[in-house]
């Protein structure tokens, strides 16, 4: 699919926001608030930003993921079957996004993203503290890991903190451990929904490959900047970028 549109103010302003969204996934989580509706405002349709905004995020999730896995942080035998559960369930989220009005989507995106940006804001830091496991490893894989698979296949942001939070609420995971695992999970929810993505024709190559440049720019950045700059005031600027394009793509 081609964006006549994408003229070089506007892709400037996608690799710009790419590289803050980087920086910011990197050491805070969040990026997805800023780069869906950065594809919006550039006016592209709704699919068509859902699906771009997969693409360049593969990169993140995929550079995160390879980089838990050689540095043992997480072991392939321990996300295998968690990673195919969240495969699935954002495949069917992305299978069902394709079969919803497109003017429905453009006024419900910015509510998702609104709610997900408070969610994003309020929720304390997690602490290191052991805690018991609520769900049996069965049922986290069968039903909550695909959930939260379904609703990154139809939206998307927030997602990372979301199989953290799960994973350190129901499954007792200690905080770096439910990180380096979202990550896997998240690298497979993205690549899911990518694949149907590119099936049903809305991926706009040329914005998705400068948002991938910009990502990359972005991660190794905030990879040098690691426990130098408070994780809270990162969380506030991200929100607040959040809800500053929103209002700008609201009024425009």
């Amino acid at each position: 699919m081609e964006f006549a549109s994408l003229t070089i103010e506007i892709a400037l302003f996608l690799f710009t926001i790419a590289i803050v969204a980087g920086f910011l996934d990197t050491l805070a989580g969040g990026g997805g608030l800023l780069t869906l509706p950065a594809l919006m405002m550039s006016g592209m349709p709704p699919l068509a930003a859902l699906a771009t905004n997969k693409l360049q995020s593969s990169m993140g999730t995929g550079t995160a993921s390879l980089m838990m896995l050689r540095g043992r942080r997480v072991r392939w035998h321990q996300v295998k079957h968690l990673m195919l559960s969240a495969f699935i369930g954002s495949a069917i989220g992305t299978v069902i996004i394709q079969f919803i009005d497109a003017e429905m989507l453009t006024a419900v995106i910015p509510i998702v993203i609104t709610i997900i940006g408070f969610y994003f804001l309020f929720t304390p830091t997690i602490d290191e503290d052991n805690k018991p496991a609520k769900v049996s490893s069965a049922s986290y894989k069968r039903f909550v890991v695909p959930i939260i698979g379904c609703y990154d296949g139809i939206f998307g942001p927030g997602t990372g903190s979301f199989f953290t939070l799960a994973g350190r609420a129901l499954r007792g995971q200690k905080f770096l451990e439910a990180t380096a695992i979202a990550k896997t999970l998240n690298f497979s929810t993205n690549i899911a929904s990518l694949i149907v993505f590119l099936f049903a024709g809305h991926v706009i190559w040329l914005a998705g490959m400068v948002m991938m440049v910009g990502q990359f720019i972005g991660a190794w950045l905030g990879s040098h900047c690691l426990f130098k700059i408070p994780v809270n005031y990162l969380r506030y600027l991200v929100v607040f970028m959040c809800f500053a394009m929103l209002i700008k793509y609201v009024s425009a």
